[in-house]
């Protein structure tokens, strides 16, 4: 082929795609399937259109039932209250006692009636009967004998169990209060929490009580814990509700603890049966001993029991009989222990459900804060325990018995003061007396305040005013010049003018009686607290951790108290300082403390405050021993060793015993037998070719003395030989600083010999 050919030759043509878009084909296909989408939607939205208003008639429907039901009831109430009402005008109307009474007075009636007529008509003899007597008659009298004394024992049961209702009906019981006591974290606030259902422990400073704090349980509440209690149906409540008081349990607060327990009527103690009985346990027990209170062991925390199931819609009992094999077993292992505990601190103890004798028997209650197993039981048996040993304790008395537990400022209110009424009644308008920093205060009541029920006293919530209360409750008051009331001691109320004085006498006296048995160190910590209760609990945490206190106040702290504590600085600088326990601290006093140089420590907690001041007293004493080091001399006695002379002058190296005392760097040496020569500074001590900075009596050492500035270098075999005993060159100045800043460095065995220094050297 040529080429011409070839080219004229042209290539296949290969048909290209539509770059536009889509054909129509497609087009079309899309729009279906878009009509196809939204004839669904439309579809479902007139079916969800439909549904909504089906269940918009069905509502209506049921408003309509139940407003016709409601209407019937109030119908019914009103026929019933029509026919109340003529009944008592035609003097018919009777209530459910009156009923009782007629019915048991016609049953009586009917009875002596049957006897009067076995009397005056006595049954006749069969006439056909020879004998005239046949055992038919004999039987038939039989009969009627023994029914009349079947109806008069029915009388008299029933009459004894109507007094009894009586009795429950006008028995006037108040409130029991209760007191929760235990050591530290073994759950009593959260068996609080769980009684009332709220959660208090999380408002708590660090999660520990730091005061006395009050709940209003009513008896509708205790009535639905104890729902689930074995026998729960037949049991009778007297007692109007309960007063739970919930207290400190770390072991300082003895004092708060034992005023708390001064106020209870039985008390709850908290074991964690995981750990038994604890310091702060013991300690619970023997107040309580000493109150001679009833108490119940909540046997706390059986969650922790190993494969624990939880069910607190059960009786403890029934729980705990439906667990694991070996789950029983760890719990009775556990329980056992804790009995055998009891019995070490003189005390049977035994659980509950298996109590020979509850009077000389305590009983254990297993219970769980935190699931809520046995709660129920708890309370339970508390009631008990209320309506039977203590039932004459819990008749009401008009007699004023309230305590202050707290004094707290309240937005709108002003100064409040918590208070737990044991006994008697408070009024809006009463004028009391209570103690106060600066004396008693004497003041009216404003308000009267309560929070709601199952709400804890000192937590903000919505109080209720009220124009009276009566006992036993925890009630806020509000009236005026109640920031310097104390709390911790007794309110008085003054029904007649001329009782105020009196009564200020008593209040007074109450408060130095509580104050004079606090003992005051010449040299110490100034110490404030916001109770007596609080401050009484600082003190014996300082006492136990031996820090001396040498003034004491309860309140804010002021000018005048920095002043007082000031005077510490010219005898002892470390203890001006100002312990303040949950109290504010005035500007003023602040500003005057800075300037003074006094220490003001404040805390909620008393941990807290005790770890900022020992902080502040080991970082003083680092300064003021490292500012006295080369001052402070401390007693040494030294024998020379001659055949370890290593160098005899300038400095002198040598070999020596220690035979009494304590020698470091820096001591000076002296030779009192040539006539007090000082032979210089020692500058550096081996022992066993290693540095040490200090060695003691017994000990074989090297040391280097030195000679001081401007003196003549002193030397071994002219000035001093093997035959004199080297000792330290002390001086009144050096005794001082020792006694100052070191003398916990000194054993009592270097203070003798620094008696014996001080007499050779005749320092007065």
């Amino acid at each position: 082929m040529s080429t011409n050919d070839a080219k004229k030759k042209k290539k296949p043509v290969v048909p290209v795609k539509d770059k536009k878009g889509p054909g129509k084909k497609a087009i079309a296909a899309l729009k279906e399937v878009l009509q196809q989408q939204k004839e669904e939607e439309e579809k479902l939205r007139k079916e969800e259109e439909e549904e909504e208003k089906r269940l918009e008639e069905l509502e209506k429907q049921k408003e309509e039932k139940i407003k016709l039901e409601q209407e019937k009831k109030d119908k019914k109430k009103q026929k019933e209250k029509e026919k109340k009402e003529r009944l008592k005008a035609e003097g018919k109307f009777l209530t459910p006692k009156q009923k009782a009474d007629r019915a048991r007075a016609q049953l009586l009636l009917e009875t002596y009636k049957a006897q009067r007529e076995a009397l005056l008509n006595p049954s006749t003899v069969d006439k056909e009967d020879e004998n005239g007597e046949s055992e038919e008659s004999d039987e038939e009298n039989n009969d009627n004998s023994e029914n009349n004394k079947n109806v008069a024992k029915a009388v008299k049961v029933q009459t004894k169990n109507e007094d009894s209702s009586n009795e429950e009906e006008e028995s006037d019981l108040r409130a029991a209060v209760v007191c929760v006591l235990g050591h530290v974290d073994t759950g009593k606030t959260k068996i609080l929490d769980k009684l009332r259902r709220t959660n208090v422990q999380d408002g708590e400073a660090g999660g520990i009580t730091q005061q006395i704090g009050a709940t209003n349980v009513p008896l509708h509440a205790i009535k639905e814990q104890t729902k689930v209690v074995n026998g729960y149906a037949t049991r009778k409540f007297l007692v109007p509700g309960l007063l739970i008081i919930d207290t400190p349990g770390h072991e300082s607060f003895s004092n708060l603890r034992n005023r708390g327990s001064s106020l209870c009527d039985i008390a709850i103690l908290v074991v964690d049966i995981m750990h038994g009985l604890e310091p702060q346990t013991i300690e619970s027990i023997n107040i309580l001993k000493t109150k001679k209170t009833p108490f119940i062991v909540a046997l706390n925390k059986i969650d922790r029991l190993y494969d624990w199931q939880t069910n607190p819609r059960k009786d403890v009992r029934d729980v705990l009989t439906s667990q694991h094999a070996n789950t029983q077993n760890e719990f009775k292992t556990r329980s056992q222990s804790v009995i055998l505990q009891f019995a070490e601190q003189g005390l049977n103890a035994a659980l509950f459900f298996e109590n020979p004798d509850p009077k000389s028997y305590v009983s254990l209650v297993p219970t769980s804060a935190i699931t809520g197993e046995g709660m129920g039981n708890l309370l339970d048996l508390i009631v008990e325990n209320c309506q039977t040993h203590l039932y004459k304790r819990l008749v009401f008395n008009t007699e004023l018995q309230a305590t202050v537990l707290e004094v707290k400022a309240i937005t709108g209110l002003g100064t409040t003061i918590d208070t737990i009424l044991v006994n008697g009644y408070l009024r809006e308008g009463d004028t009391i007396v209570v103690a106060g920093t600066d004396g008693p205060v004497v003041t009216q009541i404003r308000s009267l305040l309560m929070p709601q029920p199952l709400k804890e006293l000192r937590v903000k919530n919505a109080y209720i005013e009220y124009k009276e209360i009566k006992a036993a409750q925890g009630v806020k008051i509000a009236a005026k010049d109640l920031e310097k009331a104390i709390a911790g001691l007794n309110i008085y109320v003054a029904n007649k003018a001329d009782e105020v004085e009196r009564l200020k006498e008593v209040v007074a006296k109450e408060l130095k009686s509580a104050l004079s048995t606090i003992k005051l160190q010449d040299r110490g910590v100034y110490v404030q607290a916001s109770t007596l209760g609080s401050l009484e609990a600082l003190l014996d945490f300082l006492r136990s951790s031996k820090i001396p206190y040498s003034n004491i106040r309860i309140g804010p702290v002021v000018k005048k108290d920095v002043m007082k504590a000031s005077i510490m600085l010219e005898h002892s600088p470390i203890y001006a300082t100002i312990l303040a326990f949950d109290v504010k601290v005035e500007k003023d006093a602040q500003e005057l403390a800075d300037t003074l140089n006094v220490k003001i420590f404040q805390a909620d907690i008393i941990y807290h405050l005790f770890d900022k001041f020992t902080a502040y007293q080991d970082d003083l004493k680092k300064k003021n021993r490292d500012q006295f080091k080369s001052i402070a001399v401390f007693p040494c006695k030294l024998k020379v060793l001659p055949q370890f002379v290593f160098n005899s002058r300038d400095p002198i190296v040598m070999g020596v015993m220690v035979e009494s005392g304590i020698v470091k760097e820096g001591t000076p040496i002296c030779v009192p037998s040539k006539e007090f020569v000082e032979l210089g500074i020692v500058t550096s001590i081996e022992n066993n070719h290693k540095t040490v900075e200090t060695a003691r009596k017994g000990q074989e050492i090297c040391i280097k003395i030195e000679p001081i500035p401007g003196d003549a270098p002193k030397m071994f075999g002219r000035h001093f030989d093997e035959k004199d005993i080297l000792v330290s060159k002390i001086s009144r100045q050096s005794i001082d600083a020792c006694k100052d800043h070191f003398r916990d460095d000194l054993l009592k065995t270097d203070w003798q010999l620094m008696v014996e220094l001080k007499k050779l050297f005749e320092i007065l």
